[in-house]
Parts: C-alpha cells; structure tokens; sequence
C-alpha cells in the first residue's frame, strides 16, 4: 500500500522538481549550455584589437592587387598630387536626380555621418563619443565648398590623411551620388 502511495506522487513530485528548476529566476540566466562556445562567438569585433595580425588590427585592408565584384580600379593615388589631378579629371557621370540624390543621403548616412556628421560639420558620433581622437574633416567647410564633386569622390576612393580608404566598400556610383549629395544638399550647392 505505501509503494503504491509512493508511485502515485513520484510523477507529481518529478513535475514539481522540473517546474522550479527549470525557469530562472532573472530572465538573464539561461540555464546549462551545452556548448557555450556556440552561443557565445570568440570571433572579434570589426574595430577591436586582434593579436592575430601583425598591426594588432582585426579589420584589415583587402591584399593589394585584388578588386572587388563590381568594383573599378580607382586610378589616382592618395596623396595631395593624386588628389588634385581627380579633381581636376573627373566629373560625376550620374544626372542630378532626385531620386540619385536621395540615394546618396541614404548612402552617406550609412558610410559617411558616423564621422562626419549628418549635417557634414565633422561633428560624427565617432569623434563626439570620445571613440575617434581626431576631428573628421568638415564638409561645409569654405574649402570643401570649393571642391568639385570629382575630389569627394576620390577622397572617398582612396582617402586622404587619416581618412581611410572606401573605395573598396562603396560602388562607384554610390560615390558619385554621395559626392551629389554632399554639394547640392549639405552645403546647399545648385551648381553641377
């Protein structure tokens, strides 16, 4: 009779266990992992120091010679010389659209306003978080608003000063319609 007893309120006392032991009580704990290395990725972060590399740098430059998909090779050096001679060469192949510059805004906002501001001042949350030390250059600035379209998009091809390069992340048309963007809207220039 006590066996029986016994039998009847194991599954009764099993369930009861299960139930407090399996929630948690701060919504954070998960519980047991059984492969916490899964859950968790040892991999690094983009802009984090890796020993792996031997500029301690986890993002790293594409190899030298290699060209992305859809990519072309952008001709002119990042140097001052290099600068001048794009800007006095090229000119942005893409009609004044609104549709071109609003993909610019769009492109901009995610490659560009992170250091430069939305409003193009240099003001990005990177220097104003303290994370970037130098201040970006600013794109309303009298000598910027003198700059051709040709010498933003080189500038963001190949960078210039502590700048790094872009070109190897943005589609050569997405440059010429940030480079559109940033004339006619940020610094409010009507001129092509």
């Amino acid at each position: 009779m006590i066996h029986k007893r016994i039998i009847r309120f194991l599954p009764a006392a099993l369930c009861l266990l299960m139930t407090t032991t399996s929630c948690d009580r701060t919504r954070n704990d998960k519980g047991y992992e059984y492969f916490p290395d899964m859950a968790h990725s040892l991999a690094y972060e983009s802009y984090t120091e890796n020993p792996n590399f031997p500029d301690g740098n986890t993002m790293q430059i594409p190899p030298e010679n290699t060209v992305s998909r859809e990519i072309e090779v952008h001709p002119y050096p990042a140097s001052p010389e290099g600068r001048a001679e794009a800007a006095a060469a090229l000119s942005n192949p893409l009609e004044s659209t609104a549709e071109n510059i609003a993909e610019g805004e769009r492109q901009y906002n995610i490659f560009c306003s992170g250091c430069h501001g939305t409003s193009g001042n240099g003001e990005g949350h990177l220097y104003t978080s303290k994370r970037y030390a130098v201040k970006p250059a600013s794109l309303i600035s009298e000598k910027m608003m003198a700059a051709p379209e040709g010498d933003i998009y080189h500038v963001i091809s190949a960078g210039y000063q502590v700048m790094g390069a872009h070109g190897h992340m943005i589609r050569p048309a997405d440059r010429w319609k940030i480079a559109m963007f940033v004339k006619r809207e940020l610094q409010g220039n009507t001129l092509k």
